[in-house]
């Protein structure tokens, strides 16, 4: 059973996500409001992280995972019928998030505080972050250093098809609040 929430009260979980595995790290601080299901937490990651949710994902919180229950096929509970403050209760826990189960990219996030909501706040919002995400179907980690180190370097065999191959322009080191913040306002409507 999960744990309940200690009151009535609607609170804002203050939250840091790490993409693991890669260095320096891609990570992005959020807020989002305790009533949000796992679902709409996922739609959120999707959102500042960059990703397109074109993938499989689940999330892992205290050794039970959560999902689509359509791709699931019982192994898990459904993301649509909790909460992250029916799950989540106290400040310093973690839990995962695991999204292109091919790719594997296992976010860590983390409630740093728990707080109350913010008068004249709209949420979720992205507070602040750092780097870009690696593109979709890039192979993952690996996958990822590699096409970083084929672009850096312009007399690579392999760069202008790796350039010609991207979804657009790869910053690595560029992540826009601004640009996040509006996506996530656009997709509240």
């Amino acid at each position: 059973m999960p744990p309940q929430k200690k009151s009535g009260k609607k609170r804002v979980y203050h939250l840091k996500v790490t993409l693991l595995d890669i260095e320096p790290p891609i990570w992005r601080r959020i807020q989002v409001t305790d009533d949000i299901t796992l679902f709409d937490l996922h739609m959120v990651l999707q959102t500042v992280m960059g990703w397109t949710d074109s993938h499989l994902h689940e999330f892992e919180v205290q050794g039970e995972f959560y999902g689509d229950a359509r791709a699931m096929e019982g192994d898990g509970v459904d993301e649509r019928s909790v909460t992250l403050g029916g799950l989540i209760t106290d400040e310093k826990e973690k839990f995962h998030y695991m999204y292109d189960l091919g790719d594997c990219w296992e976010h860590e996030i983390f409630v740093e505080k728990i707080l109350a909501v913010e008068k004249g706040v709209r949420y979720p919002v992205c507070m602040t972050g750092e780097r870009a995400c690696p593109p979709e179907d890039c192979g993952g980690t690996p996958g990822y250093e590699e096409l970083l180190r084929v672009l850096s370097d312009p007399s690579d065999p392999d760069h202008d098809h790796m350039f010609a191959w991207l979804p657009g322009d790869l910053d690595p080191e560029r992540f826009d609040v601004e640009s996040v913040n509006k996506r996530l306002r656009k997709s509240r409507r």
